[in-house]
Formats: C-alpha cells, structure tokens, sequence
C-alpha cells in the first residue's frame, strides 16, 4: 500500500511538470484546466472508477487524457503490473483517431523520452474492423469488371490507387459500393489462396506481437468486440485494462445502430453483384427490381405526404408491396439454398429477417426508416432496451473508464448522458467539469433578436422573416457567417429567397458536401448554409466564421425511437424535461462550438428562435448551458462588436 501511495504521487507530480515545464518548452500554453482534468482522469484510472469529464472547447482533453494513460501503464499501477496490458482509446472520428497515433503519441513519447520520464518509445495502433481495409483478390476482381466500362473519372483514379493503400480511410472519392465490393470480406475464409500475402493479416499479425500502449478505435469496433466477448466469441481487441471514450457523446447513438439490423439499397445491390458472379443473373435482377418497386411506393408516399427528409415512420399503404417484396426474397432463397455459396444466403437471410420484423410490426422492437445520404429508405430496427445493453456489455465489466466529450453535461448535470449511456446502477461514477480556456465574455456576442415574430411552422412568412434576418445579419459581419438548420425543407426555402439578393458568395451544404465547405475554407467572405452533420465535427478557425447563426434550437424530431423513449415517462412534460431537453442543449453546444475555435477568434452567434429571446419559453434553458458572454437584441451592437474586433483588412 505505501508503495502504491509513493508511485500515485509520483505520478501526480510528473503530471505538473509535464503540463507546466516540459510541454510549454515545446510551445504549449499552460492551462490550468487541462492539468486539472489530467489529474481528475489520472485518479479515476487509479481508483478503478468511471468519470464522466466534460471538457470545454480548446482545453486540450486528448494530451490530458493520453498524459494519464502512460503514466498509468508507466507505474504499472493496478491491473497493469499483472499484465502489463493496454487501454483502449475509442472515438467517433477517423481523423482524431489519425491525429492520436500520428501526431499526440509520437509528440508525447519524444518529450517523455528527452526529459526521462519513460526509457522506451509509447507505441500505438489503430485498430478497425476489416470492412475498411482492402483485400487484393477482391480488388482485381473489381479493377478487371470496370476496365471497360465508363466510370466516374475520380471514382475511377480512387479504386486503382488501392493497389498502394490497402486502409481505404486514406483515399478519397471512393464510392460506397466500390468500397464494399473490395473490402477484406466477413466471411473471409482461413484457407483463403491469397491468405499468405494478405495485407489485412500481416497487419493484424503485427499489431500482435507488439508491446502496445494504447489502441484505437471506433465506437462501432468497440462495441463490436464488447459483444464478442459477452457471445463468448474471439476478441476483436487485445485484452485491454482501462478504456477511454472521447466524443462519448455519440456513443449512444452507435449502440442504438450496434444492437439493431439494418437494410439499405447497397445491401440489395451487393447481393445482386454476387449472385451475377455465381451466374444466377435471373435471381439477382429479379431480387433488385423487387426492392426497387418498395422503394419507390415509399418514395412516392413519402413525397405526396411532403415528408423531411430523415427519419420517417413506414406508411401503412406500403404494407402490400412490403409483404409482396418479402414473399419474393424467401421464395428466391429457397431457390438458391443449394446452388450458391453459403455467405450469400446468410446476407439474404439477413435481408429476409429485417423486412419480416416490418411485416409482422415486431413489437419487441423499434421499426423505423432511416433515409440514406442518397435519398434511398433505409429499414432500420434496433432495441429498445439500449442502456441496459450498454451496462451489460461494457460497464459490468470491472475496468476503470473516462468518458470525455465537449458536450456531456446538459442542463440537469449529467443526468442524461448517464441514462443514454448506461450508467444508471453502475459502479461509483465521477464526474468532472473543465472549463474552456477562451475568453467568450470578450470575444463572442451571443444576438436574440428583439423583432422575431412566431410564425407558423414550415410557412412561407416563417422563411420570409428568417431570411430577412439572415440578410440583414450577413450584411453586420460582410459575409464570413455559417447558418446551422435543423430542416432541410426549412433551408431549401430561405435559400431560394436569399438566392437572388445576397451580395455575398452563398454555398449550401446538403448531405455530406465536403467539396461546398472546402470551397467556403478558400472564401473570404461567404455565407454557408448547412444542417446535419456540419453541427459537429467542422471547425472554421479564424475570420472564416465571424457570425453564426442558428436559425432554430435543435430539439429532435419524433421519431419512432423517440416515442418509445416517451412512453417510460408519466407525461409529456416529464419527457421534455428527461430527455427531449437535453438532447436539444447538447446539439446547441455542439452548434455553438462551431462558433471560436482558438483563443484568438472573435465571433457574433444569433439564436433565430423565438423561444430562445427574452422572455421566451426556454430562454433560461439555452443561456444555463452556452459559455457566459455578452447579449444584445440589437443589430447596431452586432455591427459595433464586428467593427470594434476585426482588423481593418476584414472589410476590403
């Protein structure tokens, strides 16, 4: 025991010097949150808890946490003095999970190593599941079937520069259906002839046999192995000691798409593409022109009803052609059950159990359809008994774990995210606030207009007032502003308006348009439009984003997961309250955070909602969860502030 007390000061103490001597002689500014935080996630790894650490933005949570981690497995404290094992590091992103093992741990390491605090380099390694690595059988399979065949040109330049990168995250312009058809396979076999060359193998082989601090990995990977391990199964991760979740604020959702069963277009198509190389070109096309027919009558109901695009529940007059496409898929399986090879008829099975579960309304379920980047339905079930899900396969087990993100704390503390994630019951769970280092009193001005008016939703005249306000906002900052939606309808109609007398460059973002926000980024003065995922994930440093505009407070839409959620509260209020309002401050944090990226950055965020302005029916609920800073209900102070903060060149 004294010994284990004399190696945690140790370790408390090299957390200060790393943090206030060694890191600020390599240009690191000294932040007296992000010690803080290192010192919180190093006790709870110590103490074998979980923390939940709300990290502000800018604090640098990832060095904290990494920082923690080593000095952990330096001191071979706990579990790691039996097994000298690793942690697990699990993101949402590929290009954090790029920037730990390329750029934070080599950094980290070469620092520690220069001033002796460890006597070997820190190693690291990316691990993700085969679907994102190439298998070269399969590649020249592909090469040889679009040789002659007209394809698009960057498509095309991005299939054939696989020969040399075998981790497909590293190319661009790869389309999703190439990408499926050249990756290493599921169902690999052992035997496999191109075993011994295999790229994907050699990869694993040596991830293996190395003495590995840390691994990385996605949400998805992550959980994937946790249901390995609870099925009994082999582990997709070497045995780890401690696990850390950052952007643990999506983990939630990733577990909702873990624990259900998906049908998309491409899986039809994939299967199709098989079956052709099995030379059953009848099955195949007649399995695509029978999912073809549903999806177009859920594409016309869809369009007749004037539907969001998003989630939609499935119309009941579609339950005829569903039954009949469903009926088509068991028939033509019995057809092939003997004459093809057994991984394509599991993937049909598959297909054929997720369009039963919508036929007979399985009410042990969530049914729901979920619309693809394309427009296309996608079948989408999932359980709805998630948290207790989570709990069993991740927090029962009896590891220490941080989870951190910008936007874990809502308006009720942690309340929410302890819920959505499973910890309810958990063992003892810390939690742990670090504010952000930027100056928000001085560089930000948060603007609730004193003239919106309340119009009825989705109306002309509600797209008419937000334009003008957009116009005249645009006009305050020249131009430099990013404009967050929750609709795409509701955008579609202010950029029609705005079309034709905006004197700014106007971009839109719709669906995944990295071209349209690369091309804002070489802007000086433009004005993007987008909703979905640019709320997180984008950042826009500098004078790209001097006004942010959040046209309404991004509460959910019901949905049927949403409804099943409602139904384990009393009233709607409760609902709102537990779950709904939450949900809707984290999203704004997330929104807002798009706003000042650096301590430098100087910006104006309006709030368009007339339930955001004083007075206003969650006034108080937007303001207890957005960084203090000054307000105003005036333009003129929005062009004072601009006025007052930019450089002169700014306005040329």
């Amino acid at each position: 025991m004294l010994y284990f007390n004399q190696c945690r000061e140790q370790a408390h103490r090299e957390v200060e010097e790393i943090f206030r001597t060694f890191l600020p002689e390599r240009g690191l500014a000294v932040r007296e949150e992000q010690i803080r935080l290192c010192h919180e996630m190093l006790s709870t790894l110590l103490e074998g808890k979980i923390a939940l650490c709300d990290a502000g933005v800018g604090i640098g949570k990832t060095y904290a946490y990494l920082v923690a981690g080593i000095l952990i497995k330096k001191h071979a404290f706990g579990r790691f003095s039996r097994s000298g094992g690793s942690l697990v590091v699990s993101t949402s992103s590929i290009a954090l999970q790029r920037a730990v093992m390329e750029e934070y741990i080599p950094f980290l390491s070469g620092v520690m190593l220069e001033k002796g605090i460890i006597q070997s380099p820190i190693k690291g390694i990316v691990r993700k599941g085969k679907e994102h690595f190439v298998c070269d059988r399969r590649l020249a399979l592909r090469l040889e079937a679009v040789k002659d065949k007209k394809k698009n040109e960057k498509q095309g330049e991005a299939l054939d520069s696989l020969r040399l990168h075998y981790d497909m995250d590293r190319v661009q312009s790869l389309s999703g259906f190439d990408r499926r058809l050249v990756s290493v396979p599921g169902f690999c076999p052992k035997d496999c002839p191109a075993g011994h060359f295999c790229r994907y193998r050699k990869y694993m082989r040596r991830a293996v046999q190395e003495d590995i601090a840390f691994q990385i990995c996605n949400h998805n990977y992550l959980l994937a192995d946790a249901l390995h391990r609870e099925r009994g199964s082999r582990p997709l991760l070497m045995d780890y000691e401690a696990l850390i979740v950052d952007e643990a604020h999506q983990l939630p959702e990733v577990a909702r798409q873990m624990y259900g069963m998906n049908l998309c277009w491409d899986d039809v198509l994939e299967i199709e593409h098989y079956l052709e190389r099995e030379h059953r070109k009848i099955e195949a096309k007649g399995l695509e022109q029978s999912y073809a027919r549903l999806l177009a009558s859920l594409k016309e109901v869809r369009d007749k009803n004037g539907t969001d695009r998003g989630v939609i529940t499935y119309p009941e007059e579609c339950v005829p052609i569903l039954k009949e496409t469903s009926s088509y898929f068991a028939k033509t399986a019995l057809k092939l059950k003997s004459g093809v090879p057994v991984w394509i008829l599991k993937r049909l099975e598959k297909a054929m159990e997720v369009l039963a579960m919508f036929e007979r309304q399985d009410r042990s379920k969530i049914l729901y359809l979920q619309e693809d980047s394309k427009g296309n339905p996608v079948f989408c079930v999932t359980s709805g008994e998630m948290p207790e899900r989570l709990y069993k396969t991740l927090w029962e087990k009896n590891f220490p774990a941080i989870l951190t993100s910008g936007t874990l704390k809502a308006g009720n503390g942690f309340e929410h995210i302890r819920r959505s994630a499973g910890l309810i019951g958990a063992r003892p769970v810390k939690e742990c606030v670090a504010e952000s280092p930027f100056a928000y009193d001085e560089n930000c001005l948060l603007y609730l207009p004193d003239t919106l008016k309340e119009c009825r939703k989705g109306s002309q005249k509600e797209a008419e007032m937000i334009a003008r306000h957009i116009r005249s906002l645009a006009h305050s900052t020249c131009g430099h502003t990013l404009v967050l939606f929750t609709s795409y309808s509701l955008m579609g109609s202010v950029c029609r308006i705005l079309r034709e007398n905006m004197p700014f460059p106007m971009m839109e973002v719709w669906r995944h348009a990295q071209e349209e926000i690369a091309e804002f980024k070489m802007k000086e003065n433009a004005v993007l439009f987008a909703a979905g995922s640019c709320w997180e994930g984008v950042d826009f440093p500098g004078d790209m984003v001097s006004s942010l505009i959040i046209v309404k407070l991004p509460f959910s839409v019901p949905d049927p997961i949403s409804e099943a959620e409602r139904k384990n509260y009393g009233t709607l209020r409760e609902y709102i309250q537990a779950i709904a309002l939450p949900d809707m401050q984290k999203k704004l944090r997330q929104g807002f955070g798009r706003a000042i990226r650096t301590e430098r950055d100087t910006c104006v965020v309006s709030i368009l909602d007339h339930r955001a302005v004083p007075g206003g029916r969650y006034h108080e609920d937007v303001l207890c969860v957005l960084p203090k800073c000054k307000r105003t209900g005036s333009l003129k102070e929005v062009e004072a502030f601009i006025r007052e903060r930019k450089r002169e060149g700014y306005f040329l």
